[in-house]
């Protein structure tokens, strides 16, 4: 579709006629929230746990929540049955709403804005899956809230243009030398039988994809612990791996000049990739 349909504060219109005033808190100030939740078959993967943080990053900004899950659920389906593709991958975002411009919150009740889109989704290719992707390494450098999944993204915006200027997948983020997470992704380092991940604090988003991986590794008995994990850890990785909504699970094969393990997608990352096509069909 051209003009693709979507939601926005009460009315279902083409996308190129959805507007926002411009004193829009979320305009201004990227003072927003968001979540994206694939959707396979015409059918949302773990919609519980994305609107469970959806909800969780409302209340962490004090926004207030303007529909019910169950009032969610009936916007998002009437967006998705107006596209074609079986496998989308549904965007919501919430603002604070329009009011005068000022860095503090409107003392006066303002209604959020809400805007619900959806695309077809676009995955890893056969290539990229075969060979494993590349990636760059480089410092953390955004705020300390990490784990609202906020619309303020500029730090993601310019970690993700510095893979694209590097001709590469992703640009994995270190803090202090311990790794964080990718612009967009979660990072996992398999080492002597055991795969890590940095823990679920303020420093990462916690994908949804963190606690699949969790529950895939536990019925695979594949050991995984989150701890603090270096920059030299990550470089003498058997295996490291991304995860994300859209990448799913995804072998890293390089990082900056220095080959990650063999070199090629390893048996972890084949494991792990089988048991989410699997959770996939089985949802």
């Amino acid at each position: 579709m051209n003009d693709p349909l979507v939601y926005l504060n009460g009315a279902f219109t083409p996308i190129s006629e959805a507007k926002i005033p411009v004193l829009d808190r979320g305009f201004i100030f990227g003072d927003g929230i968001y979540e994206v939740i694939p959707v396979y078959g015409r059918k949302m993967f773990r919609a519980d746990q994305h609107f469970a943080r959806l909800f969780r990053s409302l209340a962490s900004v004090g926004i207030t929540n303007p529909h019910s899950k169950e009032e969610w659920l009936e916007l998002i389906a009437k967006v998705m049955d107006a596209h074609e593709a079986n496998d989308q991958m549904v965007y919501i975002q919430v603002t604070r709403g329009v009011a005068k411009r000022a860095h503090a919150f409107p003392k006066d009740t303002v209604q959020p804005t809400v805007f619900i889109m959806t695309n077809p989704i676009t995955l890893p290719s056969d290539a990229v899956r075969a060979n494993g992707a590349v990636c760059v390494s480089m410092e953390d450098k955004r705020w300390l809230r990490c784990e609202i999944k906020s619309t303020s993204l500029l730090g993601n915006v310019l970690a993700a243009q510095n893979a694209a200027e590097h001709g590469v997948t992703e640009a994995i983020q270190f803090r202090d030398d311990f790794l964080t997470e990718a612009s967009s992704s979660n990072v996992w380092v398999f080492k002597d039988g055991v795969l890590m991940g940095p823990p679920k604090d303020n420093l990462i988003l916690e994908g949804i994809r963190y606690g699949l991986i969790e529950e895939l590794c536990k019925t695979n008995n594949i050991p995984l612990i989150a701890r603090r994990i270096s920059r030299e850890e990550v470089f003498a990785a058997d295996e490291v791996l991304l995860s994300s909504a859209t990448k799913e699970v995804l072998a890293v094969v390089r990082i900056d000049d220095q080959t990650i393990g063999k070199g090629q997608p390893g048996p972890i990352y084949q494991k792990l990739y089988a048991a989410y096509q699997l959770a996939k069909a089985a949802s």
